[in-house]
């Protein structure tokens, strides 16, 4: 298989991204597990194959209208032969590793196939539709081994949407998440599903039990037991999707804060000040951009108030992030009204979109008009306001 190539094509890529099993071959486009009914009415699936006609490394149109089938003759449900596209049934060796058993002919009222796309599914829907399923079987699709991609499995979701392109823009060297509370663990869920080449975890703490009910996913009573470090336990969660995670398992202090050298972006997901300032200085220094997120939640008369804030810094406006309402760098305030620790599932989830979304911004993924790097969020009235525009 050939993802690259199919990647390329726009034909060969609508065809994977809707569902089809779709390989390139021998200079042949195969597009795999097509339902269809035997003359003997048993139900299997076949292969349909055309030749490939190449511009370069992308597809043109098809240079004939003809496709070929590897398996039995397909039929309709009562065993007798769709005679509307019959041609030649012989066996015959297409290369070494390609065999086929039948040759089709349907012609567009068009006379020509447009593209592959057109060609494969009209033959795949003749076949098809008499059983009532799709070849549309939605495989899994991995990157070629040679291919520089992080991820493990290609970013179909992208490719479907049409914005490739875009989503290129985040592939950015090595992105930094300092915290992997509730907050942190869902940043890195969202950033783990881009292309940024690098994600760099930091967090000297373990994974307990109370943080699984405040963390993405659904943690296992055994993993619970492990007691591992919260950046390893999510290094090892994540790299099952992507390569390029990497744990620190440490706090960051004084004598390991030199390691956020060559971070084009930091997470800020820590409620400790003292060592937030540290940090922040060094990140200032450095002139690396960050995002600081903070949540303050606290229980009125039974029922809970709350304020999200996502502060931005770059190199381009920094001085308000001295100012104590935007970045508190004292611990334990009782007048600091994020400073409270009761932490929501759904509100860290919330913190961590906004905080990505401005990331986001920042290079270009969404449009960014405002240009803010102060956020908040309030729950009572659903208030979102942006201040400190650039």
């Amino acid at each position: 298989m050939s993802p690259r190539l199919i990647n390329r094509s726009p034909d060969l890529r609508r065809l994977r991204d809707e569902g089809y099993d779709v390989e390139v071959r021998s200079g042949h486009v195969l597009v795999k597990d097509v339902p269809y009914w035997t003359a003997s009415k048993e139900l299997k699936r076949g292969t349909l194959v055309s030749e490939l006609t190449l511009a370069g490394d992308v597809t043109t149109a098809p240079s004939t209208h003809v496709a070929m089938f590897i398996g039995e003759y397909p039929c309709h449900k009562d065993g007798s032969a769709i005679i509307q596209i019959a041609n030649q049934s012989a066996r015959r060796e297409l290369a070494p590793n390609l065999v086929i058993d039948h040759t089709f002919s349907s012609k567009p009222t068009t006379g020509a196939y447009r593209d592959y796309h057109e060609k494969m599914a009209t033959y795949a829907t003749i076949i098809s539709s008499h059983t009532g399923l799709t070849a549309r079987t939605f495989p899994v699709v991995v990157p070629d081994a040679d291919e520089d991609c992080v991820l493990n499995y290609i970013d179909t979701a992208s490719s479907r949407a049409g914005i490739n392109v875009v989503s290129k823009k985040l592939e950015v060297g090595r992105i930094g998440i300092i915290g992997l509370g509730g907050t942190g663990s869902y940043v890195l869920d969202l950033v783990a599903k881009t292309p940024v080449r690098e994600i760099y975890l930091f967090d000297g703490d373990s994974f307990l039990q109370h943080n699984a009910f405040r963390s993405p996913g659904a943690t296992s009573v055994d993993d619970l037991r492990r007691h591992l470090n919260k950046a390893v336990f999510f290094c090892e969660l994540y790299s099952r999707m992507r390569r390029g995670i990497v744990a620190h398992d440490h706090y960051i202090d004084a004598s390991n804060v030199g390691e956020l050298a060559g971070l084009a972006f930091v997470f800020l997901c820590l409620d400790r000040g003292g060592p937030k300032k540290l940090i922040i200085e060094k990140l200032e220094e450095l002139g690396i951009p960050f995002v600081d997120v903070g949540m303050g939640v606290p229980e009125v008369e039974g029922s809970l108030l709350g304020i999200l804030r996502i502060t931005t810094s770059t190199p381009q406006h920094r001085d308000h992030v001295r100012d104590k309402s935007r970045i508190p760098f004292s611990d334990g305030d009782e007048s600091n009204e994020y400073s409270t620790n009761i932490q929501i599932s759904d509100l860290n989830a919330l913190n961590a979109a906004l905080a990505v979304v401005k990331w986001k911004k920042l290079f270009g993924f969404y449009v960014d008009l405002e240009k803010e790097h102060h956020s908040t969020y309030t729950i009572d009235g659903n208030l979102l306001t942006n201040e400190d525009l650039l």
